[in-house]
């Protein structure tokens, strides 16, 4: 599996993203992912599925050491007492002693940034993370986060795929040395008969969602895509034995807008 390294963090560059996975279903897709040779796994708090995380890697046997597990503090425990006590609580319902990486999930302008960043770092000196980051943060915000933190950050895990621009965001990432992460990679499945992802991906003899990811790759940009279906992990997977051309490449960039974000919350930052 390609890695992505970014200050001290060698993640995956491909994940299983979790949102949304419950129960039963969560812990089988997990153990699955792992079986067939996912190494990363990515989860938070507000799933509300650290459990059955927990459970999917144990039942596959793979090797603790050779998972990159990340999970992500929600915003209303950004204090720093309450940052340290639920990231404890994270690692007792998955069942290990650190995580590999603890993101802050979303920007919080009611706790000082400058506060919740000295407890993320507080958490891995305890040995409760091995790396830390943010998710969701803006250029302005990421250079700001950089600035204060006693600690590297090793990513910023945003949205992203073929449909969203993030130029801005991404060349932020590539200066301060910290790896992108991208969820909803392949927008919510949106991409299924995308007429330019279809041309390219009979080209390769691929489908729409393995163009996406390959895409994302290929830019160096960690991608955690989520499925409920086992087929579609192996799909996913399957991206590693082709490459795009500029021509391909360039013609993915040229479907962005900013228009193209589906994830947008009430309390979501000011976005680039």
């Amino acid at each position: 599996m390609l890695t992505i390294e970014a200050n001290g963090a060698r993640i995956p560059a491909l994940g299983l993203g979790t949102w949304e996975l419950r129960g039963r279903t969560c812990a089988r897709i997990v153990e699955q992912a792992l079986t067939l040779g996912y190494r990363h796994i990515d989860t938070a708090q507000v799933y509300e599925n650290e459990q059955e995380v927990g459970e999917g890697l144990r039942a596959s046997h793979v090797r603790r050491s050779e998972v990159f597990l990340t999970t992500k503090v929600w915003t209303t425990h950004f204090a720093p007492h309450d940052l340290e006590r639920s990231t404890k609580e994270s690692l007792v319902r998955l069942r290990v002693s650190e995580v590999d990486l603890l993101l802050l999930h979303w920007p919080n302008p009611h706790v000082p940034l400058t506060e919740t960043l000295g407890a993320l770092a507080h958490a891995k000196t305890l040995g409760l993370a091995r790396h830390v980051g943010v998710s969701n943060f803006t250029v302005a915000l990421l250079d700001e986060a950089v600035a204060a933190s006693p600690e590297p950050l090793v990513c910023n895990q945003v949205e992203y795929h073929p449909y969203l621009d993030q130029t801005k965001v991404r060349e932020a990432c590539s200066q301060h040395g910290i790896a992108m992460v991208a969820y909803s990679p392949i927008a919510k499945g949106k991409i299924k008969n995308d007429p330019t992802l279809t041309r390219i991906g009979q080209a390769h003899g691929k489908s729409p969602a393995q163009i996406c990811l390959r895409w994302l790759v290929q830019q160096n940009v960690v991608a955690i895509p989520r499925t409920s279906k086992i087929e579609r992990l192996s799909e996913n997977l399957d991206i590693f034995d082709f490459e795009l051309s500029e021509q391909d490449m360039a013609d993915i960039f040229a479907m962005g807008s900013p228009e193209g974000r589906m994830t947008n919350f009430a309390f979501a930052p000011k976005w680039d």
